[in-house]
């Protein structure tokens, strides 16, 4: 085995320092210098990708908005004389979810009939900084035709490839709630984009799914 010049001098200039710490005295700059360096490494957690990462649940991290039954000023008060409060909210707490989301997208997910496109549409107005969006309705407007009229037509890779490409466009949007086709998380390569924001799986029996769309066309 033999080094590069480059490699004895890495080598040289290791041992030197590593020989100057064992013999520097305790209170030397240098040996402050590396204890101060490992009390700053052991109090910063890392993720797998080496970035810092702060607990959003302690004190220290919540600026008020992020845990809002911290912060006494957005809590009713009960009107007695300590100026106690009750625990609730003055606020609608879902005008408080947008700044905590930072502009993260909502991707309501589950089977038709499940309510994502009225469940999102009302998540969506009540947060009041988010818009709404149904990926079936936009696709619909973009074929010129019904959902049943597209499978029945194109038949149903025609589809799921068109829908695939209506989340390619809308994912790329921010501050947006986002109702999905009851298919579409069937193929792997929508949950790359799912996976940039927020998913809700809204869980219905089927029995009431059977019940709300029954004498309805859309296609099982």
């Amino acid at each position: 085995f033999t080094m590069t010049h480059q490699q004895r001098l890495s080598l040289l200039l290791a041992l030197l320092i590593g020989s100057a710490l064992s013999f520097a005295p305790p209170s030397s700059p240098i040996n402050n210098y590396i204890a101060t360096l490992r009390i700053h490494q052991s109090s910063v957690v890392l993720n797998a990708g080496g970035f810092e990462w702060e607990d959003p649940t302690s004190d220290e991290a919540d600026p008020g908005v992020e845990n809002p039954y911290k912060n006494p000023s957005l809590l009713q008060s009960t009107g007695d004389a300590g100026g106690g409060t009750d625990g609730s909210l003055k606020v609608d707490p879902a005008r408080l979810l947008s700044p905590r989301l930072r502009g993260c997208n909502l991707y309501f997910i589950g089977m038709m009939g499940s309510g994502k496109s009225t469940v999102g549409d009302l998540v969506a107005r009540r947060m009041g900084t988010y818009n709404f969006l149904d990926t079936d309705l936009i696709l619909e407007r973009a074929a010129g035709m019904s959902i049943p009229e597209v499978f029945e037509t194109e038949g149903e890779e025609a589809f799921r490839v068109a829908e695939a490409q209506v989340l390619d466009s809308v994912h790329a949007h921010v501050r947006i709630v986002v109702s999905t086709g009851g298919g579409l998380v069937m193929r792997n390569q929508n949950w790359s984009k799912l996976q940039t924001g927020l998913v809700v799986y809204l869980k219905v029996d089927p029995e009431v799914i059977m019940t709300r769309i029954e004498g309805t066309d859309r296609p099982l």
